[in-house]
């Protein structure tokens, strides 16, 4: 199934679970080919109470992208941990939204600023994240291995800490 501009998909964004975790490393194994997370390191991130994760699903494949953002509460600072789509639904605005969804569930927990690391090598996702409003603030040579790309850091600044209109997912 292909989600490009026009097509018929029915996906939907919900909180990700950790009945979610076999299709969230499936995804995370298709896109990061030499760097993906292990099987430990992202249940972790799924259970930890410092960190709200979001899966994409549709109704015939399943998850089909996910995101997940470290916002500890009282902490003026929150990381996007990991983001992936499915190469199949890409260009239909599901980073777009799943980064709206980060970003709101860090400004909930209280943060000021949201950090991220892209690969130099990916212009699309630092793309999307510059019309976020990220702005460049760094480079981290040699920090995605074993690919030995370098990462261009980026921070979104909020102007007031004061929570967003766009919350996360299962937000009351």
């Amino acid at each position: 199934m292909n989600a490009q501009a026009g097509d018929a998909v029915t996906v939907s964004l919900r909180p990700a679970t950790s009945a979610d975790l076999d299709a969230i490393l499936a995804l995370e194994e298709e896109t990061f080919l030499s760097d993906a997370w292990s099987r430990e390191q992202m249940e972790a991130e799924l259970a930890s109470a410092h960190t709200s994760y979001v899966a994409v699903t549709d109704d015939v494949e399943g998850v089909v992208g996910y995101g997940g953002v470290l916002a500890p509460s009282g902490s003026e600072d929150a990381d996007i941990q990991t983001i992936a789509v499915a190469p199949s639904f890409r260009r239909a605005g599901l980073g777009r939204a799943v980064m709206a969804e980060l970003i709101g569930a860090a400004r909930l927990a209280g943060a000021r600023r949201v950090f991220l690391e892209v690969r130099e090598d990916n212009p699309a996702a630092h793309a999307l994240y510059a019309d976020l409003g990220f702005v460049d603030i760094g480079i981290r040579p040699h920090y995605y291995q074993p690919d030995d790309v370098d990462a261009i850091v980026m921070r979104l600044e909020f102007e007031d800490a004061s929570a967003s209109a766009v919350g996360p997912v299962g937000a009351s």
